[in-house]
């Protein structure tokens, strides 16, 4: 699929469904913020949510003090949606609309955390993009949840790579080291179970 199909199946999921009618809807991102805190630093702490969407875990991180917060995803429409919900919060979060193997940051970040948007870069090509660029933008920490190998083959009518602790991490390995993994099971908004394994990965 070429970037603008991949952008074209993103405004139109957006576009046209609530977040009770998508799986990957969280009331509450509970393994995100804790995996967040654990890294240790402070609420000062530059963090980018890749793929972030309309999840809500902006707004949790906002409520606990986080001050330096940026939200990209290739949607812009999921990112309005976002940014109509947050109200005046939302002027204190940068908000990028892009496709991840394209962005071009002008900063760094302490954490870049991705809920279910790495496992859906499917070619070599497009993981060693995405790697590259957090290897080069990232000072601290890189959280990442991707469907494990007990999980769902596909979403939203995409391929998706499944991974388990070992792929997950060797992906990462040149620059960064294993902090700690976990699988969990995320229950959809229409009660079906999705197993992910989350991992954090610490720079070298």
């Amino acid at each position: 699929m070429s970037s603008s199909d991949n952008k074209n199946h993103w405004e139109n999921v957006y576009e046209s469904k609530n977040p009770d009618q998508v799986s990957w809807t969280q009331k509450k991102p509970q393994t995100s913020l804790d995996f967040i805190k654990s890294s240790g630093l402070g609420k000062d702490a530059k963090i980018i949510d890749i793929g972030g969407g309309d999840s809500n875990l902006v707004d949790f991180l906002l409520e606990e003090g986080y001050k330096n917060i940026t939200v990209l995803d290739i949607s812009a429409k999921a990112l309005e949606k976002a940014q109509k919900r947050l109200g005046d919060a939302a002027g204190k979060v940068k908000w990028i609309a892009t496709d991840i193997t394209a962005f071009k940051p002008t900063e760094t970040y302490d954490i870049w955390h991705d809920r279910a948007a790495f496992h859906f870069l499917t070619t070599s090509e497009q993981v060693s993009k995405y790697v590259d660029i957090a290897e080069k933008h990232v000072n601290n920490f890189i959280i990442i949840g991707t469907f494990s190998q007990n999980g769902p083959a596909k979403c939203s009518g995409l391929d998706i790579q499944q991974y388990d602790e070992e792929s997950l991490y060797k992906k990462f390995e040149k620059g960064f080291t294993k902090v700690k993994c976990v699988t969990e099971d995320h229950i959809t908004p229409f009660e079906t179970v999705q197993n992910f394994v989350f991992c954090s990965f610490e720079k070298k």
